[in-house]
């Protein structure tokens, strides 16, 4: 509903004209915060802890998921893999897929700088844009051609005949951009109801005024939600296990941090700042994190604590030290006492 209301306030504000126009910098601003919560709420449903019926949860994450851009129960089953393997970065190695330290070093001098330069904090903003508006398009374009592809070579060595066979082995069919039938069916159904709504949306609106508004609402509202989950794992001192050792409890306790951050923030991002209590047990919902973690303070002594002015010092620690178990700056990774 609020969503809903300030897509309706643009045309009038856009309109106006004079100083009543400067009105759409605080109506877009909001715009970014209410798709930071739907997203947030998605993330819930994914969780099946928003609603107690899976069946409320599946179709209202269908739907905030075509809100915010991205198939929902693909991404869903993405982010259970995080939760099963946090803290161990032999198996996951976070967002922005970290080099190990002895990879990095491996590396020749501008593809060094490279790698730096693309986890630098300011890549947020393009690689949010990229994220939600362009990659889940890009999946079904890029695993529709492996079908076909698929599919012309088995008519290819099995001549007409093997035309038959063609709707089983679709069925059976995995991409390397699905991994089930289900998530291919809701990528499908997610880019047809995004494209639906961006054609309607420019037709009510106009195409210059739709894309110039809602370009920098996605695009910042997923820089927002990246930098929070970035900041949440990649901390100095995280729990950074390889495979053998690896302990979840460890992982929820010590590999994920807690926001102290201003109320009306965290109810902007639905309480996602009590995060080591629903890295303990995802199906709390998140209007009960707060209460959860609070009860628990005691047990969540080990968990970190980041402020606002912490998260330019996440984007630091950007390696995996394997040998060591802990994540690194690439000023470490250079220093003598880490070559040997």
């Amino acid at each position: 509903m609020p969503t809903a209301l300030l897509w309706a306030c643009i045309g009038p504000l856009a309109e106006a004209g004079g100083l009543l126009r400067l009105l759409l910098l605080p109506v877009l601003a909001l715009l970014v915060l209410f798709s930071a919560r739907s997203f947030a709420l998605m993330h819930d449903c994914g969780h099946d802890s928003l609603f107690h019926s899976r069946w409320m949860n599946r179709p209202v994450g269908f739907l905030l998921g075509g809100l915010n851009a991205i198939p929902q129960h693909p991404w869903a089953r993405g982010h259970a893999f995080h939760h099963l393997h946090n803290g161990n970065w032999e198996r996951y190695r976070g967002p922005s897929a970290l080099l190990t330290r002895k990879a990095y070093l491996d590396l020749a001098p501008r593809q060094r700088w490279l790698y730096g330069l693309s986890r630098h904090p300011l890549m947020l903003v393009p690689g949010g844009g990229y994220y939600l508006l362009v990659r889940p398009r890009l999946q079904l374009v890029f695993g529709l051609v492996e079908w076909l592809r698929a599919m012309v070579a088995h008519v290819g060595q099995n001549g007409l005949g093997g035309l038959v066979d063609l709707p089983r082995l679709s069925r059976a069919f995995q991409s390397s951009h699905w991994y089930t039938a289900g998530e291919f069916r809701d990528l499908v159904a997610n880019n047809v109801v995004v494209l639906t709504s961006w054609w309607l949306m420019g037709a009510w609106l106009g195409q210059g005024l739709f894309w110039a508004c809602y370009l920098p609402v996605m695009t910042l509202s997923a820089s927002l939600f990246l930098c929070i989950f970035f900041v949440q794992h990649n901390f100095e001192g995280s729990y950074a296990s390889g495979s053998e050792d690896w302990s979840y409890l460890r992982g929820a306790l010590e590999g994920s941090s807690n926001l102290d951050v201003h109320p009306l923030l965290n109810w902007f991002w639905a309480d996602i700042s009590f995060h080591s209590i629903h890295h303990l047990c995802e199906r709390i919902p998140n209007y009960r994190l707060r209460a959860c973690h609070l009860a628990n303070a005691e047990k969540l002594a080990a968990s970190r604590v980041l402020r606002l002015a912490d998260f330019a010092s996440c984007f630091t620690y950007i390696l995996w030290d394997a040998e060591q178990g802990r994540l690194i700056t690439l000023s470490e990774a250079a220093e003598p006492a880490h070559q040997g």
